[in-house]
């Protein structure tokens, strides 16, 4: 048999049915794996082992009844799984990867984890972040950045990062990330795993702390488009205590070995092909697009006239967010207190001392966008523009199923590369930042590697709430492909 850790979600959960595993077999294999390669790689902030030990003795203990009484069993019984610290886990801290939160213990479960605990899954640990998810490289943790398992001279991509090279290193089947401008997909891409974005409002939010409230998305990584459906069809639909989750049926997502894609009508913007791009890059996503065609799939050419704006608007209104979010980490109301005996100084001293360069940036940048005399120039602007690329993205929905494109310029870059150039930090999303502004789904996914042996990601952008066409599109891709069983040597 394959060793446990390599098993992708879907097979582990088959041979768990059948008796031929089990949960604490394979929880096991997972932390010894962990063991091996923390904290090279670092993606963990906060790790749960005992825990999740005990969790996989409840599920095989529940397995074990289930056989006895012939009851059916949650979907996800004795799944091993990883979890972005941005998100709330009843007693178990959750940082952001800020010092400011470095204490926080959480009463209470966010919604998308509280529904994957209920259908079974193990929790291994909670994985790095850039702080507060602002960042493309995890790079800007508080608790030092993460490595790609492909490269450890390079960056897993952020801001779910951990995530993303825990999967990658087989430390865990399935993980979560959340995704505000890139952030599942981005990392997905150059790590070579599958991520998805899902529509806004169609996974609840509760339980994920904010960093730009009309913009943040519960994503999942897994191996294959399979395993993150897996996840994503446990935590979709709505959620009362989120304001925002819409409440709109999710469909059930079949997923077989049939890899036609007849009928299916794909578009491909000539805006997501720019000068600059990596060759590799734009050659991979090309190819992937004719093996589209190949399983059946029309391609044409669809244009999205808005994409240039994408990046400005995304830097005036997540940062303007950001701002309002933030505001409560003042050593009153919440995060680590710096005493001082003016309660000004509290503030300054709590928030100077708490949070990192990149945070303090954008609260900046997002203040002065919302301040008296420039709201309307800037913020209020940004929201127009943002309209206009909503627009795009129905008008060209009209005639194409999906939309293709390239997940970034470049595959994954050398750490410290952007340290010293916020832009060229924020250009790494230049191709992500459109589907959040839009709030449609996007499903990120290996399609080949360049000459250093890094992946190379796709992106598949689809209409508000049809992740299901971006599920069974990816899948009859990885049907005839191999991109994704390919894994870092430092994993086998």
């Amino acid at each position: 048999m394959t060793a446990l850790s390599q098993l992708t979600a879907r097979e582990a959960l088959e041979e768990l049915a059948l008796g031929r595993i089990s949960s604490m077999e394979l929880t096991r294999a997972c932390i010894q794996q962990i063991d091996r390669l923390e904290p090279g790689v670092h993606a963990f902030i906060t790790r749960t082992s005992e825990q999740a030990l005990s969790q996989a003795l409840a599920a095989d203990t529940l397995r074990a009844a289930a056989r006895q009484s012939g009851q059916p069993v949650p979907p996800l019984l004795g799944l091993p799984l990883v979890v972005k610290d941005i998100l709330a886990l009843s007693g178990v801290r959750c940082t952001c990867g800020s010092r400011i939160l470095e204490h926080f213990v959480p009463p209470y479960t966010a919604t998308s984890v509280q529904r994957l605990l209920d259908a079974g899954v193990v929790v291994l640990g909670k994985t790095n972040t850039d702080e507060y998810a602002m960042g493309s490289s995890t790079e800007n943790s508080a608790y030092g950045r993460s490595f790609n398992p492909w490269d450890m001279s390079r960056v897993p991509g952020g801001s779910s990062g951990g995530s993303a090279a825990a999967v990658a290193a087989r430390m865990a089947p399935v993980a979560l990330g959340t995704d505000t401008g890139g952030s599942v997909r981005q990392p997905a891409a150059y790590c070579g795993v599958t991520g998805i974005k899902p529509t806004y409002g169609r996974v609840s939010r509760y339980g994920l702390v904010a960093y730009g409230s009309s913009l943040d998305s519960v994503g999942a990584f897994g191996r294959t488009a399979e395993d993150t459906a897996l996840l994503f069809s446990v935590m979709a639909g709505h959620d009362p205590l989120d304001a925002t989750s819409m409440d709109v049926p999710v469909p059930a997502i079949q997923l077989n070995g049939d890899a036609s894609l007849k009928g299916l009508r794909v578009g491909v913007p000539r805006e997501y092909f720019i000068p600059g791009m990596q060759p590799e890059v734009e050659n991979g996503v090309k190819q992937a697009v004719k093996q589209l065609a190949a399983l059946g799939a029309s391609v044409r050419e669809v244009h999205l006239p808005h994409t240039e704006y994408a990046l400005p608007v995304y830097y005036l209104i997540a940062p303007a967010e950001a701002s309002a979010n933030l505001a409560r980490y003042d050593g009153i109301r919440f995060g680590e207190r710096k005493d001082a005996e003016v309660m000004w100084d509290v503030f300054y001293r709590t928030r100077g001392a708490g949070f990192g360069p990149e945070v303090k940036r954008r609260i900046m940048l997002g203040t002065y966008a919302l301040s008296a005399g420039y709201y309307d120039a800037y913020y209020g602007q940004a929201q127009k523009v943002r309209t206009l690329i909503k627009r795009d993205f129905e008008t060209a929905f009209q005639s194409v199923d999906v939309i293709a494109t390239p997940v970034a310029p470049t595959t994954a870059f050398r750490a410290g590369e952007h340290s010293n150039d916020p832009l060229a930090m924020y250009l790494e999303d230049v191709f992500t930042l459109p589907t959040n502004l839009a709030g449609v789904p996007g499903l990120a996914f290996p399609v080949g590697f360049d000459k250093a042996g890094l992946p190379i990601g796709m992106q598949l952008m689809g209409p508000h709430f049809r992740e299901d066409v971006l599920f069974r599109t990816a899948h009859a891709y990885q049907q005839v492909t191999d991109w994704h069983k390919r894994v870092p040597a430092l994993a086998q």
